[in-house]
């Protein structure tokens, strides 16, 4: 196989995991944005501490859709690192996430609903989810070897006659 044939197919799986890394995180968006308007205004919690309900509850959500859709393929050996990392890399995101809506609410004194959306839901989350997205794939959901990834898009693209596969599609 030659070696544009073989980045090729590379590219074709880092676009399909990154789409589908985007619709579980899409998913935890709406989780994350809406128990963080329940806790703030049904529940009337403190702004950060519902920040961190909220990042709590998408993290459990997101590790699950990753675990068994995004990166299912991927090495499932040894589990109990897998959760300790992907727990480690979530609580940094946390951070980082609920760190940009405290600056803002009590640093700056953005406090309306509207800002401390804007800084928790679309700054906050927005570099989160890129510190999660390298860190995920990096450390947490190991790849398996670089030959049977190869080796499985070609058994993918067989199957369907040159075709790029559903995203979806089990194996």
């Amino acid at each position: 196989m030659s070696a544009l044939r073989r980045l090729y197919l590379k590219l074709r799986l880092i676009a399909a995991e990154l789409m589908k890394f985007g619709a579980v995180g899409a998913f935890g968006v709406v989780v994350n944005i809406v128990v963080f308007n329940l806790c703030l205004h049904s529940l009337k919690l403190q702004t950060v501490r519902s920040g961190v309900i909220a990042t709590i509850v998408a993290i459990a959500t997101n590790y699950v859709g990753n675990r068994y859709w995004t990166y299912r393929n991927c090495d499932k050996n040894r589990r109990t690192r897998e959760i300790t990392l992907f727990l480690l890399f979530s609580g940094i995101g946390l951070v980082i996430e609920n760190g940009i809506l405290a600056l803002s609410h009590y640093g700056f004194g953005f406090t309306s609903t509207l800002a401390d959306n804007v800084a928790k839901n679309v700054v906050g989350l927005g570099l989160g989810t890129l510190f999660r997205f390298w860190s995920y794939r990096t450390w947490v959901f190991r790849a398996l070897p670089a030959r049977d990834a190869v080796d499985e898009a070609e058994r993918m693209l067989t199957e369907n006659g040159g075709k790029r596969p559903y995203v979806g599609r089990r194996p």
